[in-house]
């Protein structure tokens, strides 16, 4: 396997490469409906992908509120960490800014993913496009 490495992404020339993962994970995998997948928020926020070599893997946003989402990996690549990097790179990004409080509504089953690191259950768990979440907080 090649070595990963996480980026930040130009949502206007990485789009499609975007919307692939996502259409994946989210549409494909977990039947989201795609008018709930994509939403205003993404034009604003500032997107991640994730790449072995040169082959776009994962793909996150993170908006100016600090809230992390869209948080997600191709299937292939899951168990290999591709995740943690992702998210330290986010978590790293938003802290620079500024951001040292980052938010995010987790899947139930994610949620020790984010446990690991450093974020902490805020809410009772709760659906969201008929899959239960969990609201979660890290930092201050």
């Amino acid at each position: 396997m090649n070595r990963i490495h996480v980026s930040v992404a130009d949502w206007r020339k990485d789009i499609d490469e975007i919307r692939r993962i996502r259409e994946a994970v989210f549409i494909a995998e977990q039947s989201v409906p795609p008018e709930l997948e994509w939403d205003a928020d993404d034009a604003g926020a500032m997107h991640f992908l994730a790449f072995e070599g040169d082959f776009p893997i994962g793909t996150a946003r993170l908006l100016p509120s600090g809230e992390i989402g869209r948080v997600s990996v191709l299937k292939d690549w899951r168990g290999l960490r591709v995740g943690d990097k992702l998210m330290e790179t986010v978590i790293g990004v938003a802290e620079k800014r500024g951001q040292t409080r980052q938010f995010l509504s987790a899947q139930v089953y994610a949620a020790p993913f984010y446990e690991r690191l450093g974020f902490k259950i805020v809410s009772d768990e709760f659906l969201e496009v008929g899959i239960p979440h969990v609201d979660m907080v890290r930092g201050d």
